[in-house]
């Protein structure tokens, strides 16, 4: 699963990669954050329809559903398995025009040590770069109808090699050449779009111990990413 993330590079670099030639917006507040958890603010890149330009947004990570009536539901959804996201009926609509980047610099894990505890570990990839996971994401009037929750998820698949060591499931993180057709919501080939689910490339990611800091949500700071 992904269940805690960073987002440390500079709002500048962040546009440039993912949105080049687009600047951020006004509203499009960044602080750098060490500690990511469930039910605050990620920001995501989305095309909310065709011919539409990418933008940058922030979304509530936790997915509910258009048709939930309470937001609650969204503490469930913060991942949708790569292998069930199109059958799902939590996941299946956005999976078919409402797909998301959500970005990352780094992603933690808690490995099982012989002792029984859990060490965190932070996985980032190893030319430093930022990073795009797959998501998906939605709107919902039905709660609040004067004012749109929009939320999102973070798709998962196997893994394997040295992150399957740590964990079985890491967030399927999508090459470059991927982002347009994946956020395109015209695009609506399901096999296609299926075939990206896969674990990221073993080779480009590092692992290593951090503080026992991250363990609490609460917690920011340089200090989380730590040895």
């Amino acid at each position: 699963m992904c269940g805690r993330f960073t987002l440390r590079t500079s709002i500048s670099e962040l546009m440039q990669q993912f949105l080049p030639g687009v600047e951020p917006a006004a509203t499009l507040e960044f602080t750098p954050r060490y500690n990511i958890a469930p039910t605050q603010a990620v920001l995501c890149v989305v095309q909310t329809d065709v011919g539409i330009p990418r933008e940058a947004r922030w979304l509530t990570w936790g997915l509910v559903p258009s048709w939930a009536t309470d937001p609650a539901i969204g503490n469930r959804m913060i991942n949708a398995r790569g292998e069930s996201v199109a059958e799902k009926p939590s996941f299946r609509a956005a999976f078919k025009q409402r797909r998301c980047l959500v970005l990352a610099d780094g992603y933690y894990e808690w490995k099982k040590l012989d002792d029984g505890k859990k060490q965190p570990m932070l996985i980032e990839r190893r030319d430093g770069r930022p990073f795009g996971m797959a998501g998906l994401w939605e709107r919902n009037t039905r709660i609040d109808p004067q004012a749109a929750l929009e939320t999102c998820t973070i798709i998962t698949a196997s893994s394997s090699g040295q992150l399957g060591a740590i964990h079985d499931r890491a967030p399927v993180i999508l090459e470059p050449r991927e982002h347009a057709r994946w956020l395109d919501p015209g695009f609506r080939d399901a096999s296609a779009l299926q075939a990206m689910l896969h674990p990221a490339d073993d080779d480009r990611f590092s692992a290593r111990p951090v503080s026992t800091r991250v363990n609490n949500p609460r917690n920011e700071g340089p200090q989380c990413v730590s040895g």
